[in-house]
């Protein structure tokens, strides 16, 4: 299942509620270990970074061009709950100055339930600016960018997945 449309009424309550959870977990989490710090590097090789929190995994893989590394971060955490988990991938300054040939984060271990790319992340009085629709797609378990409609911009990308649960 990929993350809701909006299109239905239950799409607008997720709407509503993801931005909230996915605060309440990067808050959450960035009180615990599941914050990290990594370079982006341009050259336009592929790297990735990955960092796990007992069951669940997220992946960043990118290539990017031009100007010099930059500092990001990846924060993961599970909801009190552990109905949810969540992976940010962020350049904390707000804008990358990088030109992005691809971009991929997956998670293992949960679906996602939504998620989303920005060009810019909120810093110094700026605010978030969302990739469109049609540049990045999202299936079970990653998002990515798509071929010839990503504008190569990214700054920021937002996952909550809902983690397997069992029933009695």
């Amino acid at each position: 299942m990929a993350a809701p449309s909006g299109r239905s009424g239950g799409g607008r309550l997720w709407a509503a509620l993801v931005p909230a959870a996915l605060l309440c977990l990067a808050a959450r989490a960035a009180e615990e270990p599941g914050t990290a710090h990594f370079d982006v590097r341009p050259g336009g090789e592929v790297h990735s970074f990955s960092q796990s929190l007992g069951d669940y995994t997220c992946t960043f893989t990118y290539s990017a061009q031009g100007g010099t590394n930059e500092q990001w971060e990846m924060n993961i955490g599970v909801s009190e709950d552990n109905l949810l988990f969540s992976c940010s991938v962020w350049r904390p300054q707000g804008k990358s100055y990088l030109f992005f040939t691809q971009f991929k984060a997956e998670v293992k271990g949960a679906k996602i339930e939504h998620a989303m790319a920005y060009s810019q992340a909120a810093a110094g009085g700026q605010s978030d600016i969302p990739l469109k629709q049609e540049e990045f797609e999202i299936t079970e378990t990653t998002v990515s960018h798509r071929e010839g409609k990503f504008r190569f911009e990214l700054s920021k990308l937002m996952i909550v997945a809902k983690t397997p649960r069992d029933e009695l």
